[in-house]
């Protein structure tokens, strides 16, 4: 009896063991009146496949990727909740049909079925022609790649089925012509790589290394990485694209070799599982690691021991919402006994083969992307909402939706969706959410730090735990440069340079452009070193200046000198001193000498262009004159002692014809024209000296020496043939001797103008034109005092040398020693 009754025990505890375990219908699929394809890449492959004959991969025996399939139970448990509401799709079911897209060469079949009409593909048939020809596939969620997207999304497209991806961020997408029904719900690449810019800008670091996963999506960021950072001072040191299968030893080598202390890691998370695994074996330390948004929440790598040996881990990530009951539905899905059944009848790749994970399993993983999923199906179902003109709890059944009219109506979404507003712009991607940036800290956790939505940029750095011990790690190739200094760039890449200290007239402004030694303006100066300019002070010689008054007076006395002199030769014109001095020549050479000294007054006071001719002309017309008539009169004093016995006919001619007026006219005349000539193509004009004082400018007068050289040539002929003159006679009467007064007073004026031009290389401050105007004041009283002075004095004072008596003496005696 007691066997029966445990017979009888063991059947019931099969019997409802065999209860307990169902073979429900596929994950995969879900039968509704409207249906939504799906495309997740639960399982992973990592290699390019070999195959030796014609066939489609096995997804479900390739390595699983636990947040993907999270994301597809997201999907299921999102269609579900739509389908228990009364109010989004009343009395409408919604289903799906899920595959397994986990290649995109080798995974079509999937795409074939969503888009066939009765398992038939029939492209350029009008729908409306035969309504059981019109799909029931109303729209697809996913892919999650871009690679993936990339490959299938053309097939949708040509019809305008909608394409909402909750993952593919590849900027590709955002050109409508190319893909006019793909939307998503994640933001682009460009945004990414827009945050990530801000980062290394806020922390200053300008030399960093880019690592791309190698595939368009990582190839991608890198693009938009390299055109974003080209007008800043951010320098990509090392970029490469990596896989699972990349020798991360080499590549670490590069970055270690220079000296690269930031490094962007733009990849796919199972590539940045594989590459911080490396990075931690290998002993790559002190690195600040800015990851994608792709993993940057990853549950596993923050608490990999080891994970503090790399150094400072930053991201940009999604923002998490936690999606109301999504927990509870796995954790039912998962209680309840399921039984894998492989001889069912499943549709290429729609085996999951996954029946061991455990609702934590699923629950814990990254949750990214679970938002962007779940508004994608909201927005298909609002769209189909607007499409069904549901409204008062119950759709307009009569209205047959076709693909195109619900991509129409997600084109034109705007609903809220857990306090969210969801709609799209005109490229199809999403105005809605933000990124978040995350410190992984010691606790092995994602904490946020700031954020990033729409240009708005916020980080608090105090809650990042360095490590370099609460220091912000540098990444730079050159340090800075010091104050003044400008940076020379050392090779290819701007930010490794040398320093080069700005000289004088020069200034750095490190704000504009660090690179370049600005020039000061002309009214400006610096000291080398400096970061601004400075103004000039401007100097000249006024009238007031103390030097410049008793100069004026000086001109002054001569003036009157001059004309005291002409009137007591006028009283004593018909005297042999006066006569021998020249007689109406000693008038023309008083005014002149006069004249001349109009130049030292416009030698002060602010330069005009006026003051610059009037400082040059009358003393170059004048004193040529001057010159003109001492070069006739030492002439005439040789030509009558020496050349009158010797040649007589040139010294009747030069009496007849008056020669010595008629060369001071042609010396007047010739120099009249040169000055002319000079002064109309190149006068004297304002000048400002601004290099021999870097604080200074002096104001001044500039003479084009090139066009104004003939009339200097003329004057100096003019002296040389006036010394030469008066020195042949240098042996004539010792009381009787003008030649040699001639020869003292151009002697002078040779020293005074040596000592000038000796001056005025060595020096050309403001006073350059005070001892200017001095030498041409000593020019002219060398003449006066050293030439008509002493007829004065005989005239005045030893009158007895004053008479026709005392010359023909002299004369007389000077021809006898001539003939003894």
């Amino acid at each position: 009896m007691k066997n029966v009754l445990a017979l009888l025990y063991l059947l019931g505890s099969i019997s409802h063991a065999l209860a307990q375990c169902t073979v429900p219908a596929s994950e995969f699929q879900l039968q509704g009146e409207y249906l939504l394809g799906g495309l997740f890449d639960i399982h992973h492959v990592s290699a390019p496949v070999r195959q030796d004959r014609p066939e489609v991969i096995d997804c479900s025996r390739k390595p699983l990727i636990l947040s993907s399939y999270q994301r597809f139970q997201l999907m299921r448990f999102t269609v579900e909740e739509i389908n228990n509401s009364t109010i989004l799709l009343p009395n409408v079911s919604l289903g799906y049909d899920v595959f397994d897209h986990c290649s995109d060469t080798h995974n079509f079949p999937g795409i074939l079925k969503l888009i066939s009409v009765n398992g038939l593909i029939q492209p350029w048939v009008d729908p409306r022609e035969n309504l059981s020809k019109v799909s029931k596939m109303i729209a697809v969620v996913g892919p999650f790649s871009s690679s993936n997207t990339l490959a299938v999304a053309p097939f949708f497209m040509m019809d305008l089925i909608p394409v909402v991806s909750y993952g593919a961020a590849s900027s590709a997408f955002s050109t409508k012509l190319k893909f006019p029904s793909f939307l998503r719900t994640v933001h682009p690449n460009t945004e990414v790589i827009e945050v990530f810019v801000n980062i290394v800008q806020h922390f200053n670091w300008r030399w960093v290394a880019f690592l791309n996963s190698d595939d368009d999506y990582g190839k991608d960021g890198l693009e938009l990485f390299i055109k974003r950072i080209k007008d800043t001072e951010i320098c990509l040191a090392f970029a490469q694209g990596v896989n699972e299968n990349t020798n991360f030893s080499q590549m670490f080598k590069q970055i270690k070799e220079q000296r690269i202390g930031t490094i962007i890691v733009f990849v796919t998370e199972m590539t940045a599982e594989a590459l911080i695994e490396s990075a931690i074996q290998l002993n790559i330390t002190n690195k600040v690691w800015i990851a994608a948004d792709t993993w940057s929440l990853n549950k596993r790598l923050p608490k990999e021991k080891g994970i503090k040996n790399i150094g400072t881990v930053l991201g940009v990530s999604q923002p998490v919402v936690p999606i109301p009951g999504f927990s509870n539905f796995i954790y039912s899905f998962k209680s309840q006994n399921h039984c894998e059944n492989t001889e069912e009848n499943t549709f290429c790749n729609q085996f999951c083969n996954c029946s061991s994970l455990s609702a934590e399993d699923i629950i814990f993983m990254d949750p990214s992307y679970s938002f962007p999923v779940y508004s994608a199906v909201y927005a298909i179902a609002h769209a189909l909402h607007n499409a069904l003109q549901c409204e008062a709890g119950k759709c307009n059944r009569n209205i047959t939706v076709y693909q195109h009219m619900v991509l129409a109506e997600l084109k034109r979404s705007n609903f809220t969706l857990l306090n969210r507003s969801i709609w799209f712009n005109e490229n199809g991607d999403p105005n809605f959410g933000s990124y978040y940036i995350v410190f992984w800290n010691h606790s092995g956790e994602a904490e946020e730090i700031g954020f990033y939505k729409s240009a708005h940029y916020s980080i608090n750095s105090t809650k990042i735990q360095w490590h370099t011990n609460g220091k912000v790690p540098t990444s730079l190739c050159s340090p800075g440069c010091p104050v003044g200094f400008a940076k020379t760039q050392d090779g290819m890449h701007k930010c490794c340079f040398k320093c080069t200290l700005c000289p004088n007239r020069t200034y750095i402004n490190s704000t504009e452009d660090p690179y370049s030694c600005i020039d000061c303006k002309e009214t400006e100066w610096s000291a080398a070193g400096s970061t601004s300019c400075k103004l000039r002070l401007v100097e000249y010689i006024p009238f007031t200046d103390s030097g410049a008054i008793l100069i004026m007076l000086g001109a002054f006395a001569l003036m009157a000198l001059t004309l005291a002199m002409t009137v007591l030769f006028a009283i004593n014109y018909n005297t042999p001193v006066v006569r021998s001095a020249g007689g109406p020549m000693c008038f023309l050479i008083l005014g002149c000498l006069s004249l001349c000294s109009l130049s030292v007054f416009f030698h002060f006071g602010k330069p005009t262009l006026s003051f610059c001719i009037l400082r040059f002309m009358p003393f170059l017309l004048f004193y040529t004159i001057c010159l003109a008539c001492f070069v006739v009169r030492s002439f005439q004093i040789v030509c009558i002692f020496k050349m009158a016995a010797k040649f007589p006919k040139l010294h009747s001619w030069w009496i007849k014809y008056h020669g010595q007026w008629l060369v001071i006219t042609v010396a007047f005349v010739t120099q009249a024209i040169l000055l002319l000539f000079s002064y109309c193509f190149a006068p004297p004009k304002p000048y400002n000296e601004t290099v021999w004082y870097p604080d200074k400018i002096i104001l001044g007068c500039e003479m084009n020496f090139n066009v104004s050289s003939a009339s200097l040539i003329v004057l100096l002929s003019l002296c040389s043939l006036c010394f030469i003159f008066s020195y042949m006679g240098k042996d004539l009467p010792k009381n009787y001797n003008e030649a040699k007064a001639i020869t003292f007073c151009l002697l002078l004026l040779i020293l005074t103008w040596i000592i000038f031009a000796t001056v005025y290389v060595l020096y050309r401050g403001k006073y350059i034109q005070t001892i200017n105007a001095l030498a041409v004041l000593s020019s002219l009283y060398s003449f006066l005092l050293w030439y008509f002075l002493t007829k004065c004095y005989i005239i005045i004072f030893q009158s007895h040398r004053n008479t026709q008596q005392y010359f023909q003496g002299l004369i007389q005696n000077y021809t006898k020693t001539i003939s003894q």
